[in-house]
């Protein structure tokens, strides 16, 4: 393999990567939705609360916490809380390729990632988590964007069934 065929290999991960960044970021905008038809207000508001909570998680969060409050029913409760699982489980693959140095052999080898993260043991620490950009990986990465689509349809049947704001 020459070393533009694995420049061209490594420019179509880029691409899924982005791919993975525009399902992924299109599934979370739909927590408004969720955020909006379960505290009772209008997409403008949900849209405020959702962009004044800065973090995924913290998103995820409210949603679930607003699900499960007494006033909701099972019926409600139930689907929704499934997604939100959902998306939570596609959070680390996205995190992975998001926050990470992506790092090249000298000697022409495949690329990998370096994740950005330090994992603090009893009395070590680890740095530097490796992963090699190989077609698992790709394949790992085109599963992950089939979910978020699976997950995203989910979320509109959701909101269309309980009849929140659209």
């Amino acid at each position: 393999m020459t070393d533009t065929e694995k420049q061209l290999n490594f420019d179509g991960f880029l691409l899924l990567v982005g791919k993975l960044n525009y399902a992924w970021t299109n599934t979370e905008s739909l927590l408004i939705h969720l955020i909006a038809g379960l505290a009772g207000v209008d997409k403008e508001i949900a849209t405020v609360i959702f962009l004044t909570l800065n973090t995924t998680r913290a998103r995820i969060d409210l949603v679930e916490r607003l699900t499960k409050l007494d006033k909701v029913s099972a019926t409600e409760r139930a689907p929704i809380l499934a997604l939100t699982r959902r998306i939570q489980r596609q959070s680390a693959l996205r995190n992975r390729y998001n926050h990470c140095i992506y790092a090249f052999d000298a000697d022409g080898g495949n690329p990998h990632t370096i994740l950005m993260r330090i994992a603090d043991r009893r009395d070590t620490l680890k740095i530097g988590q490796s992963t090699p950009l190989n077609d698992a990986a790709a394949e790992d990465i085109e599963a992950a964007i089939s979910e978020l689509t699976a997950i995203n349809l989910n979320i509109w049947k959701v909101i269309a069934q309980f009849d929140y704001p659209k």
